[in-house]
């Protein structure tokens, strides 16, 4: 059965939307995302999944190809001005990361040693990136039996971060729908022209066709890529930069993705990619790192979460709305895109004032992520395998 990739990705497919279904009947207390990976892990382990099963489907290959397509949508829907805006969740983000990383050194060092701390640390507040640093490192010190703790690390980190992220966040948008924050507010994305996103388009809405507009999102990806292997910055930073600089020029319109209708399958893929990286996480290796590693994982947790607070009365933030953003650290994206569709889908069904409430948490969650995952964590990587 497994030979056909339709069997595959049908049973794939099956397994997201039960995640899904979950956390529809959960109102996104209980992530899709936490529901998928422990569901893909537990029967990988129980044999019903063969090795390698993810990593070989054409879910992967094609969520692995819509990574830089939809970070440039991503821009499309952040105006230059909400970023720059979002000064205080870079700070809070930063000082998180900072104090769940000593934290780490501080408590785990005595305890499991310095190699594993240093083995957990960047991994916990970061992405693929810092991940691949450390392994790297350790492998040039003969200390390879140690590539186990970041490799599982990476696998379930997220599952510790994204259910606190998603119930604080829903809280939030509870308490401020509560007192009236989103009434008579607009999307960024509609057609008033009082709303922040005013660009014109410099394509006219006839050429707006899914066609036209994947050619665009898949060149600037490409584009995206191609700085990449320039200039060794993240093509996740020139694919974001794109997409804001090509909304601001008029090149792609607002939701480029949405208008494109093909977010939807986007995200499937994505999600697919997710799970594939938790494929080479075994029952025996799990076992045998879960003292450090979970030590590591719920360290992390408590000091972004004192991080997170701590930043967010010092700059006037509201915690509900600032921990969560600090907690980004702990799983990236897609999982805060993920997290900020739930949230909003599950607070209202009115799909206005849905697209109001995604506009207000969304641009500080992926600003956040970005700052973490994909800046600050291999800063941290790189000094403290250095370190070693």
């Amino acid at each position: 059965m497994f030979s056909q990739p339709i069997f595959v990705a049908a049973i794939l497919l099956l397994l997201l939307a039960v995640g899904e279904l979950v956390s529809v009947w959960s109102r996104a207390r209980i992530p899709s995302l936490l529901i998928i990976l422990v569901g893909f892990l537990l029967l990988s382990w129980a044999g019903f999944f063969p090795e390698g099963i993810v990593k070989s489907s054409a879910l992967t290959a094609f969520g692995s190809l819509m990574v830089a397509p939809l970070v440039v949508h991503m821009g499309t829907l952040i105006p230059l001005k909400l970023i720059r805006s979002q000064y205080k969740a870079i700070l809070i983000s930063l000082f998180a990361t900072v104090m769940g990383t000593v934290l780490i050194l501080l408590i785990v060092s005595p305890i499991y040693g310095y190699a594993v701390a240093v083995s957990g640390a960047s991994p916990v507040v970061g992405g693929i990136l810092s991940y691949l640093i450390t392994t790297q490192k350790l492998q040039e010190l003969n200390l390879a039996y140690l590539i186990t703790i970041p490799a599982v690390i990476m696998a379930i980190h997220s599952l510790f971060g994204m259910p606190i992220a998603t119930n604080l966040l829903r809280r939030y948008v509870l308490k401020m729908k509560g007192q009236g924050f989103f009434e008579n507010k607009t999307s960024l994305g509609s057609s008033d022209p009082h709303a922040v996103n005013t660009t014109k388009s410099l394509l006219p809405s006839r050429f707006q066709t899914p066609p036209i507009l994947l050619f665009l999102l898949f060149f600037a990806g490409s584009l995206a890529v191609l700085l990449n292997s320039l200039t060794s910055i993240n093509y996740s930073i020139w694919a974001l930069l794109l997409g804001i600089l090509g909304h601001m020029a008029g090149i792609f319109p607002a939701r480029i993705m949405d208008k494109a209708g093909t977010t939807g399958a986007a995200m499937v893929g994505l999600i697919v990619v997710v799970m594939s990286s938790a494929g080479g996480v075994t029952y025996d290796a799990l076992i045998q790192s879960l003292g450090p590693v979970l030590l590591i994982i719920v360290i992390a947790a408590v000091g972004i979460i004192i991080g997170g607070y701590v930043a967010s009365k010092v700059l006037k933030w509201d915690p509900l709305k600032g921990i969560p953003v600090a907690l980004t650290a702990m799983f990236g994206f897609p999982g805060d895109y993920i997290i900020c569709e739930e949230v909003s889908r599950s607070v209202t069904e009115d799909e206005e004032e849905r697209k109001v409430i995604l506009d207000e948490i969304l641009t500080p969650m992926l600003v956040g992520g970005f700052t973490t995952v994909t800046t600050a964590s291999i800063f941290v990587a790189s000094i403290l395998v250095n370190t070693l």
